[in-house]
């Protein structure tokens, strides 16, 4: 499935991710409806990784303009307060929103967006918080498809319809889930295998070197450092990557340079690509990867 994907993100100030096909927001930081204008009105689910603010904030032009019975619909962390108290004030402020969804979720949870697509939050550890506390959710968007069972796919075709017909169609076939998109939020490198047989990969890569213990939010949240996110990509099977929340510290050449180098260090021969800080990307897969 060809996806448009275009978005924003620069640690601290905003970031927000638009899967256009699916009609599918990862994030919610300022700026995103003045970028996308008409298009916003294709979200109709909008995921949201933490309740920092340069990840939410841009929640209430987008209902303000777009809200109607039933969407969009907004799937937050479950144990997070802040959506709650988010969601009173701004049916308060623009009474006419009031048909927007907000929906707490959890890790393994099913959020079907469309009858193929289905996504599923998976915790992280951007927010420190007791094992059973949810608080950062990381998401993974699947294409589920029903095939042909391995063992029947030889048979001649009159054969299967004999078997539906006998046993009915759900002996024939079975569910294949793929992973479309990956989207790892505010979060630091955890397990590999979590990203393994992805299409595309959305990581944030706020710090480039060891500086990333400097202090960033005084609530010192985790991120992920460049070189990590990069390492684990060596390992795992997938087919672009998409890299942001860039600290604004960095220059767009340090940053282009540094990719190169990881790139070359791990032997990453997939496409590359990068939201620079302060840049708005529209169909960032169209772009040149910084690789090649």
């Amino acid at each position: 499935m060809k996806l448009t994907i275009s978005g924003y993100s620069t640690a601290l100030f905003s970031t927000w991710y638009f899967l256009e096909e699916l009609g599918i927001l990862m994030d919610a930081g300022d700026g995103l409806t003045a970028a996308l204008l008409q298009k916003s009105r294709k979200i109709n689910y909008v995921f949201i990784s933490h309740a920092d603010r340069d990840h939410l904030t841009g929640l209430l032009q987008l209902n303000q303009l777009n809200a109607r019975d039933g969407f969009p619909v907004i799937c937050y962390p479950g144990d997070s307060s802040s959506f709650p108290a988010l969601e009173e004030f701004s049916k308060k402020f623009d009474p006419h929103i009031s048909g927007v969804q907000w929906r707490p979720v959890a890790p393994g949870e099913e959020i079907w967006v469309k009858d193929d697509i289905v996504v599923i939050p998976v915790r992280n550890e951007h927010v420190t918080a007791s094992e059973h506390i949810i608080r950062s959710l990381s998401y993974k968007v699947m294409q589920v498809k029903q095939k042909v069972k391995p063992e029947l796919a030889s048979l001649p075709p009159e054969v299967i319809r004999q078997i539906i017909m006998d046993q009915g169609k759900e002996s024939t076939t079975m569910e294949v889930r793929t992973n479309l998109v990956g989207y790892s939020g505010d979060t630091p490198v955890q397990d590999p295998e979590r990203w393994n047989n992805t299409g595309i990969l959305i990581h944030e890569a706020t710090f480039l070197g060891s500086e990333g213990n400097v202090k960033m939010i005084a609530h010192k949240n985790k991120h992920s450092k460049l070189e990590e996110v990069m390492d684990m990509v060596s390992h795992i099977r997938i087919e672009q990557l998409v890299l942001g929340h860039f600290s604004s510290r960095y220059s767009a050449e340090l940053i282009d340079r540094s990719i190169k180098a990881l790139c070359d260090k791990y032997g990453i021969s997939i496409p590359v690509f990068r939201l620079l800080p302060g840049l708005t990307v529209r169909d960032i897969l169209s772009g040149a990867p910084v690789n090649r």
